[in-house]
């Protein structure tokens, strides 16, 4: 057996101009990864000479993904990359597997200069699917415009990268690994860590499982129903769920991890968690709740399949914290929701006295106020809530909280979101997605929009359908002043409020490898007539959003491709 030191090499290579991250990393077919030369290797070693050697070396590095197609492929790359690049210790997920919210756990827990997640979330995966790379901070939380700005750059310059080619890694063996390099760097450690029992026990300290315990399995247990959607929170779910608050093996399905999903979209919406939602309706379960590939979202229900929107979720949440035992102790300093997010969580702030952010939507701008000790809870209408134990959205997180709620208030899903609408009123809310538009029509339809809502005589501008009249009270492009740094984002959503707080907002999404997504959110608050359907109560709205974009007419479609 060989037992020289492994050879560490420098390879040339070119520039790819299109490696820009986004709000969620970078992310691309999988044959692009595959097809062009070093396309992996160049970004790769983009994200770790963003990092000055210094703090490179000796340090701590968290990898893990979320099972994909290609997973494998680049955790083996990234591995012998860190090695050539001087980071001293690399902790990996078994398997190679680690949800997104544990990564951040992970990343805090073992004090980490950062770490590399493997996901593109909740798009679909396999040979023809897409992957995706993310590179969050020390905070654990996603990399900040400034960080991913100064990987884009270097990306579009790079000459070469570094590289120990004979590295070789165990993913099946939990615990350490030890290579010796031929280089000034000391030994390169790997350490194989179970992410999942790192995670149950930070779950532990938020929540009282006892509790959960006796609701989920004691004398009189409810019944509950989740979906992993063969991504890589099932075996969280299995651990947690099942090994240790006694769910029956049954009420967890579609809980191991594959390369495609089993060949679906892994989206916890209404539409992709079609068969959770047909299961519920019977009203076997008392609860339902699905997870996206990465474990971030999550998508909660009631007795026959009742759907709580994410922003209602966020809000009961926040009207309800002090059920769940963390923030008895730690307090609660700040809620905040993403800008498109209903305005729901605003009166339940306004009737607490909690200070509340309205931030662009990315997680990272929650992870800064976070940082500075002026956040406790936090939530996207996309599916994503979470606390201030990460810096990420946690979907099992957001299921164990619900779970919480109705442990001590003893009353089902339908009950507190109905007890909730009558103390407050209810936010009528619903998204129409566009997938897969024509970038440069989806590109000339904001501009056109923005020029339109920009005109001063569009303020206070009328606009009737049937028996409805809704003026303009005010119209922009949101834009966002950073309290802790003073830091400011534009261009963050087209922005139509309306004098009764109706409002209609337009965003062009960058999620999808193919083409573009655009988005319209509309929202509408009643505080009488609370138990109406929502696409009924928004239709008016949606009549008047189509007509100011001519969204229809530019992109040949008849309807939304997704509608939550």
């Amino acid at each position: 057996m060989d037992n020289s030191p492994l050879r560490v090499l420098t390879v040339p290579t070119s520039p790819y101009s299109d490696q820009k991250p986004g709000s969620n990393g970078l992310r691309r077919k999988v044959h692009v990864f595959q097809s062009r030369k070093n396309y992996l290797h160049n970004f790769i070693q983009s994200i770790f000479s963003s990092i000055d050697l210094r703090d490179r070396q000796g340090s701590a590095l968290v990898v893990g993904g979320d099972g994909r197609f290609f997973n494998q492929t680049a955790i083996e790359v990234i591995v012998q990359m860190a090695a050539a690049n001087g980071v001293g210790r690399l902790i990996v997920g078994h398997h190679g597997l680690m949800s997104t919210p544990a990564c951040s756990c992970v990343i805090r827990k073992f004090k980490a200069i950062g770490g590399i997640i493997l996901t593109a979330s909740h798009n679909p995966a396999g040979p023809d699917g897409d992957f995706g790379i993310k590179f969050n901070t020390a905070n654990g939380g996603p990399a900040n415009d400034g960080i991913t700005n100064k990987i884009f750059q270097l990306s579009r310059t790079i000459e070469e990268f570094a590289i120990c080619p004979g590295l070789r890694l165990d993913l099946t063996t939990l615990g350490k690994q030890t290579f010796d390099l031929e280089n000034k760097f000391k030994p390169f450690i790997v350490e194989i860590v179970d992410a999942v029992e790192s995670y149950a026990n930070l779950m532990r300290n938020i929540f009282d499982f006892a509790t959960l315990k006796e609701l989920l399995s004691g004398e009189n247990h409810i019944k509950i129903r989740l979906d992993a959607m063969h991504g890589v929170v099932g075996p969280y779910v299995k651990r947690i769920l099942c090994d240790e608050l006694g769910c029956p093996d049954n009420c967890a399905v579609n809980c191991v991890p594959m390369e495609d999903f089993g060949g679906h979209r892994p989206d916890p919406n209404l539409i992709y968690a079609a068969d959770l939602i047909d299961i519920m309706r019977d009203g076997a379960y008392d609860f339902g709740a699905a997870f996206d590939s990465d474990g971030d979202r999550n998508m909660i229900l009631g007795k026959h399949g009742l759907f709580v929107t994410p922003s209602d979720s966020l809000a009961v949440i926040a009207d309800n914290i002090f059920c769940i035992p963390y923030f008895q102790h730690s307090g609660v300093r700040g809620l905040a929701r993403s800008m498109p997010t209903s305005a729901a969580l605003d009166r339940v702030a306004k009737a607490t006295k909690i200070e509340l952010y309205e931030t662009p939507t990315g997680w990272k701008f929650f992870g800064n106020l976070m940082d500075a000790g002026l956040l406790s809870l936090c939530g996207e209408e996309s599916f994503g809530t979470s606390g201030d134990h990460i810096r990420e959205k946690d979907g099992l997180w957001a299921v164990l909280a619900w779970l919480t709620i109705m442990a001590s208030r003893r009353q089902s899903v339908e009950e507190i979101l109905q007890y909730h609408w009558l103390k407050y009123g209810r936010n009528y809310f619903t998204r129409y997605d566009y997938e897969n538009i024509d970038i440069d029509a989806a590109c000339e339809m904001m501009e056109d929009v923005e020029l339109m809502i920009a005109d001063k005589n569009f303020v206070r501008q009328r606009f009737a359908v049937e028996d409805k009249i809704y003026q303009v009270e005010k119209a922009d492009n949101f834009e966002y002043t950073d309290p802790v740094d003073s830091s400011i984002t534009r261009n963050q959503g087209l922005r139509i409020i309306f004098s009764d707080g109706s409002r209609i907002i337009y965003r062009l999404g960058g999620t999808s490898s193919d083409g573009a997504t655009v988005r319209i959110y509309l929202e509408t608050y009643d505080k009488e007539a609370i138990f109406q359907e929502t696409q009924v109560v928004l239709a008016p709205l949606a009549t008047i959003a189509l007509k100011i974009s001519q969204l229809h007419h530019r992109t040949g479609r008849t309807g939304p491709s997704v509608i939550t």
